[in-house]
């Protein structure tokens, strides 16, 4: 749990480092467009002046006469008289060439109403753009000048930077998505502990009523009473064999159910198939003597697997048919055999399942929401541990809906 806050606290830094900079090189590089911007701009209105004084007996003037009065308002200062339909020209075509492509309106200083007259919206999207009446200040000690603004400057930037701030959108996407998972990865982690908690404490339930059948039936079998009648000495060792098979068997789906990326340790033998179904099929039927199991497909087949973990395979999935039928349980193993692999099908008439939940049922305590499952008393351990055991051993396991009534489930063991 130590390892994985650091890691967790290391990669949120580094995430949240990288939005950082990334916005930063953002910022930058939109002062560093806005300079262009300016520079451009600067270049172009002195290359209108120049034109303006073409053909004229004037001398250009000797200081500068472009002013940035604001971040998208210029002053220039010409010293000389000109045409508002010619400005407009060289305004357009110099614009165009140093590929200043917004929008731009422009004013010229009257001075006989001593005021600035508007003079056009330009722009280069809009070939029918809507009149504007936007007010130019006057500018002191200057008589022969005009003035530009830009309207969009800030928009048309933040458009030439359309790469910086997808990057940025994407980055932040990130960072959303990572809190997100840290958040489920912790929710995650608390629910296993609390699993493990509840493991834990049923473990030590399990076993103390375990030991005490153990002992009390070990006492009963040494009575000479009980060794005298053989058919009370038989269910001595039921009773006997299967409360040690039953302590085996919550030892190992506790221990299955406490971590699921530890394998469990397979003993693979050659097992006879039909006479260990045959087995579990009798042990059932001493807990349910009205249930039919009906065994269908060749005899003599063997397989590969581990005895133990097959046979309580083999259990849970006759329980769980009983268990989940509301009528005289009847249940159907249908083996078949070809060169490739061999089938299990375990069909039964009970409840079924609703295709929207069949998907779940192998899933560790996982139980299915219906008026059974309330009578049934179980933890959802059962399936899980089926589909554990055809994992370890490389079958596939899968649960389908009968036609009439129940499921069938399906395993398929390649040879």
């Amino acid at each position: 749990m130590k390892k994985l806050n650091i890691i967790i606290v290391l990669g949120l830094i580094a995430t949240i480092g990288i939005l950082i900079a990334q916005l930063l090189w953002t910022k930058e590089a939109f002062n560093i467009e806005e300079k262009k911007f300016t520079q451009k701009t600067h270049i172009a209105l002195l290359e209108v002046v120049k034109k303006l004084y073409q053909g004229t007996n004037s001398e250009l003037p000797s200081e500068n006469p472009i002013k940035k009065i604001s971040n998208d308002y210029y002053i220039v200062n010409v010293e000389n008289d000109f045409e508002p339909k010619i400005l407009e020209y060289y305004l357009k075509t110099e614009f165009e060439k140093f590929n200043i492509t917004t929008d731009f309106e422009y004013a010229m200083y009257n001075c006989q109403s001593d005021e600035m007259v508007y003079g056009n919206y330009i722009s280069f999207t809009d070939k029918n753009p809507e009149k504007h009446t936007v007010h130019f200040p006057k500018h002191k000690n200057l008589v022969y000048y005009f003035a530009i603004r830009f309207p969009n400057e800030t928009s048309y930037l933040f458009s030439s930077l359309r790469f910086w701030f997808i990057l940025s959108f994407a980055l932040i996407i990130i960072l959303l998505v990572y809190v997100y998972s840290i958040y489920t990865i912790i929710q995650q982690k608390k629910y296993s502990e609390l699993q493990r908690d509840f493991i834990n404490n049923m473990t030590h339930e399990f076993k103390t009523p375990l030991s005490s059948i153990l002992l009390a039936s070990n006492y009963l079998h040494n009575q000479e009473l009980i060794q005298k009648d053989k058919k009370l000495e038989k269910y001595t060792n039921i009773i006997i064999d299967q409360s040690k098979k039953l302590n085996s068997h919550i030892e190992q789906i506790l221990n299955l159910a406490k971590s699921d990326n530890a394998p469990m340790k397979m003993e693979l033998q050659t097992i006879a198939l039909v006479p260990t179904l045959n087995e579990v099929v009798e042990n059932m039927q001493l807990k349910h003597p009205n249930v039919a199991v009906h065994i269908q497909g060749p005899k003599e087949i063997k397989l590969l697997a581990d005895p133990f973990h097959f046979t309580n395979l083999v259990y849970n999935l006759l329980d769980n048919s009983i268990k989940y039928c509301d009528t005289t349980p009847i249940i159907t193993i249908q083996i078949m055999e070809d060169a490739q692999q061999i089938t299990l099908d375990f069909s039964d008439n009970g409840i079924g399942i609703t295709s929207k939940n069949i998907n779940f049922i192998f899933d560790k305590f996982y139980r299915i929401p219906n008026s059974k499952s309330n009578e049934v008393n179980g933890f959802g351990l059962g399936l899980y541990y089926v589909k554990k055991i055809c994992s370890q051993h490389h079958w596939k396991i899968a649960a389908t809906n009968n036609i009439a009534k129940g499921i069938t489930i399906r395993i398929i063991i390649p040879k």
